[in-house]
Protein backbone atom coordinates (compact mmCIF):
# COMPACT_ATOMS: atom_id res chain seq x y z
CA UNK A 1 0.00 0.00 0.00
CA UNK A 2 1.33 3.58 -1.36
CA UNK A 3 1.29 6.54 1.93
CA UNK A 4 -0.80 9.47 1.32
CA UNK A 5 -2.43 11.75 4.01
CA UNK A 6 -6.01 13.09 3.68
CA UNK A 7 -8.19 15.95 5.34
CA UNK A 8 -11.09 15.47 7.80
CA UNK A 9 -13.32 18.18 8.54
CA UNK A 10 -16.44 18.84 9.45
CA UNK A 11 -19.66 21.03 10.80
CA UNK A 12 -18.69 23.71 8.76
CA UNK A 13 -22.20 25.06 9.04
CA UNK A 14 -21.81 27.68 6.32
CA UNK A 15 -24.37 30.47 5.94
CA UNK A 16 -25.38 30.44 10.20
CA UNK A 17 -25.99 34.16 10.73
CA UNK A 18 -25.87 33.33 14.03
CA UNK A 19 -27.72 35.99 16.14
CA UNK A 20 -28.97 37.21 13.05
CA UNK A 21 -25.86 39.19 12.76
CA UNK A 22 -24.27 38.77 8.78
CA UNK A 23 -21.10 39.45 10.25
CA UNK A 24 -21.62 35.96 11.81
CA UNK A 25 -22.13 34.39 8.39
CA UNK A 26 -19.40 36.09 6.83
CA UNK A 27 -17.45 34.50 10.00
CA UNK A 28 -18.33 30.68 9.57
CA UNK A 29 -17.09 31.71 5.43
CA UNK A 30 -13.37 33.10 6.75
CA UNK A 31 -12.77 29.46 8.43
CA UNK A 32 -13.82 27.82 5.63
CA UNK A 33 -11.58 30.27 3.74
CA UNK A 34 -8.49 29.60 6.00
CA UNK A 35 -9.29 25.63 5.78
CA UNK A 36 -8.95 25.46 2.32
CA UNK A 37 -5.82 27.50 2.54
CA UNK A 38 -4.29 25.42 4.78
CA UNK A 39 -5.59 22.25 2.78
CA UNK A 40 -3.75 23.48 -0.43
CA UNK A 41 -0.39 24.17 1.87
CA UNK A 42 -0.55 20.26 3.57
CA UNK A 43 -1.12 19.06 -0.02
CA UNK A 44 -2.91 16.29 0.77
CA UNK A 45 -4.41 13.11 -1.60
CA UNK A 46 -7.98 14.16 -0.62
CA UNK A 47 -10.28 16.01 1.90
CA UNK A 48 -13.20 14.59 3.39
CA UNK A 49 -16.19 16.64 5.12
CA UNK A 50 -18.16 14.87 7.85
CA UNK A 51 -21.79 16.73 7.48
CA UNK A 52 -23.23 19.70 7.88
CA UNK A 53 -21.30 21.59 5.31
CA UNK A 54 -24.16 24.20 5.21
CA UNK A 55 -26.53 25.41 7.91
CA UNK A 56 -29.68 25.32 6.26
CA UNK A 57 -30.81 22.77 3.44
CA UNK A 58 -31.31 25.78 1.31
CA UNK A 59 -28.32 28.15 1.25
CA UNK A 60 -28.10 31.90 0.14
CA UNK A 61 -26.71 32.76 -2.54
CA UNK A 62 -23.87 34.28 -0.96
CA UNK A 63 -22.81 31.39 0.88
CA UNK A 64 -23.54 28.94 -2.23
CA UNK A 65 -21.02 31.60 -4.07
CA UNK A 66 -18.25 31.60 -1.23
CA UNK A 67 -18.43 27.66 -1.19
CA UNK A 68 -18.13 27.09 -4.92
CA UNK A 69 -15.26 29.67 -4.80
CA UNK A 70 -13.11 27.98 -2.51
CA UNK A 71 -14.00 23.97 -3.75
CA UNK A 72 -13.15 25.66 -7.07
CA UNK A 73 -9.49 26.24 -5.67
CA UNK A 74 -9.05 23.02 -4.04
CA UNK A 75 -10.12 21.58 -7.51
CA UNK A 76 -7.54 23.71 -9.04
CA UNK A 77 -5.36 22.32 -6.59
CA UNK A 78 -5.33 18.73 -7.11
CA UNK A 79 -7.24 18.01 -3.86
CA UNK A 80 -10.38 15.86 -4.33
CA UNK A 81 -13.04 16.69 -1.67
CA UNK A 82 -15.48 13.75 -0.92
CA UNK A 83 -18.63 14.63 1.74
CA UNK A 84 -21.49 13.05 3.30
CA UNK A 85 -24.51 15.14 4.07
CA UNK A 86 -25.27 16.43 8.07
CA UNK A 87 -27.92 17.03 10.15
CA UNK A 88 -28.61 20.62 8.76
CA UNK A 89 -27.76 19.86 4.92
CA UNK A 90 -29.67 16.89 4.07
CA UNK A 91 -32.27 16.67 1.95
CA UNK A 92 -35.61 18.46 3.09
CA UNK A 93 -37.18 15.52 0.59
CA UNK A 94 -36.93 13.02 -1.69
CA UNK A 95 -37.86 15.12 -5.05
CA UNK A 96 -35.90 18.46 -4.59
CA UNK A 97 -32.44 16.45 -2.80
CA UNK A 98 -29.61 17.81 -0.67
CA UNK A 99 -27.73 21.13 -2.01
CA UNK A 100 -24.58 18.83 -2.37
CA UNK A 101 -26.01 16.89 -5.53
CA UNK A 102 -25.59 19.74 -7.95
CA UNK A 103 -22.45 20.73 -5.92
CA UNK A 104 -21.48 17.08 -6.69
CA UNK A 105 -22.89 17.13 -10.49
CA UNK A 106 -20.45 20.29 -11.10
CA UNK A 107 -17.61 18.65 -10.22
CA UNK A 108 -16.81 20.27 -7.31
CA UNK A 109 -17.36 17.40 -5.04
CA UNK A 110 -17.78 13.99 -4.53
CA UNK A 111 -21.30 13.37 -2.86
CA UNK A 112 -20.63 9.36 -1.78
CA UNK A 113 -24.09 8.39 -0.86
CA UNK A 114 -25.05 9.48 -4.71
CA UNK A 115 -22.47 7.49 -6.13
CA UNK A 116 -22.36 3.64 -7.39
CA UNK A 117 -21.90 1.71 -4.30
CA UNK A 118 -21.39 5.14 -2.05
CA UNK A 119 -17.84 4.93 -2.03
CA UNK A 120 -14.39 6.50 -3.93
CA UNK A 121 -10.86 4.92 -4.08
CA UNK A 122 -8.14 5.39 -4.73
CA UNK A 123 -5.78 3.43 -6.37
CA UNK A 124 -2.56 1.49 -4.25
CA UNK A 125 -4.15 3.50 -0.98
CA UNK A 126 -7.92 3.63 0.40
CA UNK A 127 -11.25 2.75 -0.13
CA UNK A 128 -13.81 5.78 1.40
CA UNK A 129 -17.29 4.70 1.98
CA UNK A 130 -19.89 7.01 3.15
CA UNK A 131 -23.48 7.11 4.83
CA UNK A 132 -26.62 9.46 4.52
CA UNK A 133 -27.28 11.50 7.73
CA UNK A 134 -31.23 10.66 8.45
CA UNK A 135 -31.51 13.19 11.27
CA UNK A 136 -33.35 10.80 14.24
CA UNK A 137 -32.59 7.36 16.27
CA UNK A 138 -35.94 6.28 14.45
CA UNK A 139 -35.28 6.87 10.65
CA UNK A 140 -31.45 5.65 11.23
CA UNK A 141 -32.48 2.59 12.40
CA UNK A 142 -35.03 1.80 9.77
CA UNK A 143 -33.18 3.44 6.91
CA UNK A 144 -29.51 3.18 7.37
CA UNK A 145 -28.92 -0.85 7.34
CA UNK A 146 -31.53 -0.54 4.06
CA UNK A 147 -28.85 1.58 2.41
CA UNK A 148 -25.97 -0.56 3.03
CA UNK A 149 -27.81 -3.50 2.04
CA UNK A 150 -28.28 -1.60 -1.32
CA UNK A 151 -24.89 -0.51 -1.01
CA UNK A 152 -22.81 -2.80 0.50
CA UNK A 153 -19.54 -1.48 2.44
CA UNK A 154 -16.80 -3.51 0.82
CA UNK A 155 -13.48 -2.66 2.11
CA UNK A 156 -10.84 -4.14 1.07
CA UNK A 157 -7.81 -5.32 3.60
CA UNK A 158 -4.75 -4.89 1.42
CA UNK A 159 -5.78 -0.44 1.13
CA UNK A 160 -6.82 1.49 3.61
CA UNK A 161 -10.39 1.94 4.55
CA UNK A 162 -12.67 4.81 5.99
CA UNK A 163 -15.87 4.55 6.61
CA UNK A 164 -17.52 8.59 6.60
CA UNK A 165 -21.06 9.36 8.51
CA UNK A 166 -22.69 12.33 10.16
CA UNK A 167 -24.36 10.86 13.30
CA UNK A 168 -23.59 11.07 17.05
CA UNK A 169 -22.88 7.13 18.47
CA UNK A 170 -24.38 5.84 21.22
CA UNK A 171 -21.33 6.13 23.17
CA UNK A 172 -21.04 7.06 26.67
CA UNK A 173 -17.81 8.62 25.68
CA UNK A 174 -19.35 10.13 22.91
CA UNK A 175 -23.07 11.42 23.34
CA UNK A 176 -23.12 15.01 24.78
CA UNK A 177 -26.30 15.69 27.30
CA UNK A 178 -28.42 17.73 24.93
CA UNK A 179 -28.03 15.60 21.58
CA UNK A 180 -29.77 12.80 20.87
CA UNK A 181 -27.50 9.71 19.38
CA UNK A 182 -28.72 8.64 16.45
CA UNK A 183 -26.98 5.35 15.98
CA UNK A 184 -26.01 2.25 18.06
CA UNK A 185 -22.11 1.55 17.71
CA UNK A 186 -23.68 -2.15 16.49
CA UNK A 187 -24.95 -0.19 13.00
CA UNK A 188 -21.62 0.37 11.92
CA UNK A 189 -19.32 -2.05 9.93
CA UNK A 190 -16.35 -3.70 10.95
CA UNK A 191 -13.23 -3.73 8.60
CA UNK A 192 -12.81 0.21 8.66
CA UNK A 193 -9.31 1.32 9.74
CA UNK A 194 -10.60 4.71 10.08
CA UNK A 195 -14.08 6.07 11.49
CA UNK A 196 -14.49 9.90 9.72
CA UNK A 197 -16.88 11.56 11.72
CA UNK A 198 -19.60 14.50 12.11
CA UNK A 199 -22.25 16.04 14.21
CA UNK A 200 -20.21 15.98 17.66
CA UNK A 201 -19.15 20.00 17.68
CA UNK A 202 -15.85 19.18 20.12
CA UNK A 203 -12.68 16.80 19.19
CA UNK A 204 -13.18 13.38 20.42
CA UNK A 205 -10.71 10.51 19.49
CA UNK A 206 -10.49 6.57 20.22
CA UNK A 207 -10.07 3.49 19.09
CA UNK A 208 -13.68 1.82 17.99
CA UNK A 209 -14.06 -1.86 16.23
CA UNK A 210 -11.39 -2.50 13.55
CA UNK A 211 -9.95 1.50 13.43
CA UNK A 212 -9.68 4.14 14.93
CA UNK A 213 -12.92 6.55 15.28
CA UNK A 214 -12.33 10.16 15.19
CA UNK A 215 -15.07 13.61 15.24
CA UNK A 216 -13.23 16.95 13.87
CA UNK A 217 -15.21 19.43 15.63
CA UNK A 218 -16.53 22.44 14.30
CA UNK A 219 -14.67 24.80 12.43
CA UNK A 220 -16.36 27.57 13.91
CA UNK A 221 -18.18 28.33 17.12
CA UNK A 222 -21.97 27.32 17.06
CA UNK A 223 -23.30 26.85 20.21
CA UNK A 224 -21.25 29.90 22.72
CA UNK A 225 -20.91 26.40 25.21
CA UNK A 226 -18.21 25.59 22.09
CA UNK A 227 -16.39 28.77 22.80
CA UNK A 228 -13.76 26.94 24.91
CA UNK A 229 -13.04 24.06 22.36
CA UNK A 230 -10.31 24.88 19.96
CA UNK A 231 -11.58 24.69 16.35
CA UNK A 232 -10.17 23.01 12.87
CA UNK A 233 -9.41 19.60 11.53
CA UNK A 234 -7.48 16.49 11.03
CA UNK A 235 -4.91 16.07 8.90
CA UNK A 236 -3.99 12.47 8.46
CA UNK A 237 -0.97 10.31 7.52
CA UNK A 238 -0.80 7.24 6.41
CA UNK A 239 2.45 5.53 6.18
CA UNK A 240 2.86 1.66 4.04
CA UNK A 241 1.88 -0.43 6.89
CA UNK A 242 -1.45 1.59 7.43
CA UNK A 243 0.05 3.12 10.65
CA UNK A 244 -2.39 6.35 11.29
CA UNK A 245 -0.21 10.06 12.67
CA UNK A 246 -3.30 12.30 12.93
CA UNK A 247 -2.98 15.80 13.42
CA UNK A 248 -5.15 18.58 14.66
CA UNK A 249 -4.57 21.67 12.86
CA UNK A 250 -6.33 24.74 14.73
CA UNK A 251 -7.67 27.61 12.76
CA UNK A 252 -6.76 30.96 13.65
CA UNK A 253 -9.68 33.29 12.18
CA UNK A 254 -12.61 32.01 14.58
CA UNK A 255 -13.92 34.60 16.27
CA UNK A 256 -13.42 34.88 20.11
CA UNK A 257 -16.08 34.10 22.44
CA UNK A 258 -16.04 35.44 26.51
CA UNK A 259 -18.78 33.42 28.65
CA UNK A 260 -19.15 34.99 32.03
CA UNK A 261 -20.91 32.47 33.78
CA UNK A 262 -21.67 33.22 37.75
CA UNK A 263 -24.44 32.61 40.63
CA UNK A 264 -26.72 34.92 41.38
CA UNK A 265 -28.52 33.25 44.64
CA UNK A 266 -29.78 35.70 46.70
CA UNK A 267 -29.27 39.20 44.72
CA UNK A 268 -32.18 41.13 44.09
CA UNK A 269 -32.71 42.02 39.97
CA UNK A 270 -31.45 45.05 40.38
CA UNK A 271 -28.07 43.82 42.42
CA UNK A 272 -27.92 41.11 39.49
CA UNK A 273 -27.92 44.51 36.61
CA UNK A 274 -25.05 46.02 38.33
CA UNK A 275 -22.64 43.06 38.77
CA UNK A 276 -23.48 41.96 34.96
CA UNK A 277 -22.77 45.66 33.93
CA UNK A 278 -19.36 45.41 35.56
CA UNK A 279 -18.76 41.98 34.45
CA UNK A 280 -19.00 42.67 30.84
CA UNK A 281 -17.44 46.27 30.96
CA UNK A 282 -14.29 44.40 32.48
CA UNK A 283 -14.55 41.68 29.76
CA UNK A 284 -14.91 44.73 26.77
CA UNK A 285 -12.76 43.58 23.40
CA UNK A 286 -12.51 44.58 20.09
CA UNK A 287 -14.81 42.52 17.99
CA UNK A 288 -15.45 39.59 20.72
CA UNK A 289 -18.95 38.10 21.71
CA UNK A 290 -19.80 38.29 24.99
CA UNK A 291 -22.27 35.63 26.68
CA UNK A 292 -23.03 36.41 30.20
CA UNK A 293 -24.47 33.08 31.48
CA UNK A 294 -26.97 34.04 34.71
CA UNK A 295 -27.62 31.18 37.02
CA UNK A 296 -28.93 31.09 40.65
CA UNK A 297 -32.25 31.52 42.03
CA UNK A 298 -33.71 34.46 42.90
CA UNK A 299 -35.00 35.74 46.17
CA UNK A 300 -38.93 35.66 46.97
CA UNK A 301 -39.73 39.28 45.97
CA UNK A 302 -37.41 39.38 42.94
CA UNK A 303 -38.27 38.38 39.49
CA UNK A 304 -36.37 37.41 35.99
CA UNK A 305 -38.14 39.55 34.55
CA UNK A 306 -36.66 42.70 36.50
CA UNK A 307 -33.26 41.71 35.06
CA UNK A 308 -32.22 45.06 33.01
CA UNK A 309 -30.84 42.86 29.92
CA UNK A 310 -30.91 45.56 28.06
CA UNK A 311 -28.66 47.85 29.68
CA UNK A 312 -26.46 44.55 29.96
CA UNK A 313 -26.53 44.32 26.23
CA UNK A 314 -25.74 47.69 25.48
CA UNK A 315 -22.73 47.69 28.13
CA UNK A 316 -19.78 47.05 25.89
CA UNK A 317 -18.58 49.52 23.73
CA UNK A 318 -15.86 47.42 21.38
CA UNK A 319 -17.40 44.10 21.18
CA UNK A 320 -19.35 42.84 18.25
CA UNK A 321 -22.17 41.36 20.89
CA UNK A 322 -23.52 40.99 23.77
CA UNK A 323 -25.92 38.28 24.43
CA UNK A 324 -26.91 37.65 28.03
CA UNK A 325 -28.40 34.01 28.60
CA UNK A 326 -30.98 34.39 31.43
CA UNK A 327 -31.20 31.25 34.03
CA UNK A 328 -32.05 32.21 36.85
CA UNK A 329 -35.22 30.69 38.38
CA UNK A 330 -37.35 32.31 41.21
CA UNK A 331 -38.09 31.14 44.52
CA UNK A 332 -39.77 28.05 44.32
CA UNK A 333 -43.65 27.62 45.20
CA UNK A 334 -45.51 24.84 46.88
CA UNK A 335 -46.28 22.01 45.21
CA UNK A 336 -50.03 22.86 45.97
CA UNK A 337 -49.92 26.30 44.49
CA UNK A 338 -48.31 25.45 41.29
CA UNK A 339 -51.09 22.42 40.58
CA UNK A 340 -53.77 25.08 41.50
CA UNK A 341 -52.49 27.57 38.64
CA UNK A 342 -52.19 24.73 36.55
CA UNK A 343 -55.78 23.60 37.27
CA UNK A 344 -56.97 26.50 36.86
CA UNK A 345 -55.79 26.92 33.00
CA UNK A 346 -53.22 30.27 33.68
CA UNK A 347 -52.40 32.22 30.63
CA UNK A 348 -49.70 34.17 31.82
CA UNK A 349 -48.09 31.69 33.87
CA UNK A 350 -47.81 29.13 30.74
CA UNK A 351 -46.72 31.63 28.46
CA UNK A 352 -44.07 32.82 31.24
CA UNK A 353 -42.61 29.11 31.63
CA UNK A 354 -42.97 28.65 27.79
CA UNK A 355 -40.85 31.75 27.28
CA UNK A 356 -38.26 30.64 29.89
CA UNK A 357 -38.17 27.49 27.74
CA UNK A 358 -38.18 28.89 24.67
CA UNK A 359 -35.31 30.98 25.40
CA UNK A 360 -33.44 28.07 27.01
CA UNK A 361 -33.65 25.85 23.82
CA UNK A 362 -33.01 28.80 21.20
CA UNK A 363 -29.25 28.76 22.08
CA UNK A 364 -29.02 24.79 20.68
CA UNK A 365 -31.63 24.47 18.23
CA UNK A 366 -33.66 25.96 15.37
CA UNK A 367 -36.47 28.41 16.13
CA UNK A 368 -39.37 26.04 15.17
CA UNK A 369 -37.55 22.71 16.96
CA UNK A 370 -36.74 25.00 20.27
CA UNK A 371 -40.71 25.82 20.10
CA UNK A 372 -41.69 22.88 19.61
CA UNK A 373 -39.99 21.47 22.80
CA UNK A 374 -40.93 24.13 24.63
CA UNK A 375 -44.46 23.54 24.07
CA UNK A 376 -43.19 19.83 25.24
CA UNK A 377 -41.66 20.93 28.67
CA UNK A 378 -44.80 23.26 29.27
CA UNK A 379 -47.07 20.30 28.80
CA UNK A 380 -45.34 18.04 31.25
CA UNK A 381 -45.72 20.51 34.22
CA UNK A 382 -49.14 19.32 34.95
CA UNK A 383 -49.15 15.83 34.80
CA UNK A 384 -45.63 15.86 36.91
CA UNK A 385 -47.16 18.24 39.41
CA UNK A 386 -49.93 15.46 39.53
CA UNK A 387 -47.93 12.37 39.68
CA UNK A 388 -49.51 11.27 36.22
CA UNK A 389 -46.52 8.82 35.29
CA UNK A 390 -48.49 7.73 32.41
CA UNK A 391 -49.39 10.91 30.49
CA UNK A 392 -45.45 11.91 30.77
CA UNK A 393 -44.38 8.54 29.53
CA UNK A 394 -46.92 9.26 26.79
CA UNK A 395 -46.07 12.70 26.35
CA UNK A 396 -42.15 11.94 26.38
CA UNK A 397 -43.06 8.90 23.98
CA UNK A 398 -44.92 11.21 21.24
CA UNK A 399 -41.72 13.79 21.57
CA UNK A 400 -39.37 10.85 20.50
CA UNK A 401 -41.23 9.94 17.91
Amino acid sequence: MKAFSFVHAADLHLGYSQYGLEARREDFDKAFEELVSKTIELKPDFMIIAGDLFHHARPSNATLENAIRNFSRLREAGVPVLTVDGSHDSAPNIVTGTILNPLDSAGLICHLPRHNRACWRKQECCYVYGVPNYRTRRKTEELLPAFMEQNKPTPDQSLFNIFVFHMALDLPSVKPPYMEAEASPELVPEGFNYYAAGHIHSRYRENFKTGLLIYSGCTETVNYDEAKDKKGFYHVKVDEKGEIIPEFIELESPRKFIVLEQDFTGLTSSRITESVVQLVKGADEEGVIIIPVLKGVLPAEASRADVDVALIRSTAERALLVHPIVLLRESEVSEEIIRSIFEGESKDLRTKAFEYFLQIFSERYSRDEAERIARIAVSLVEPLTKKQEEKVKQTIEEFLK
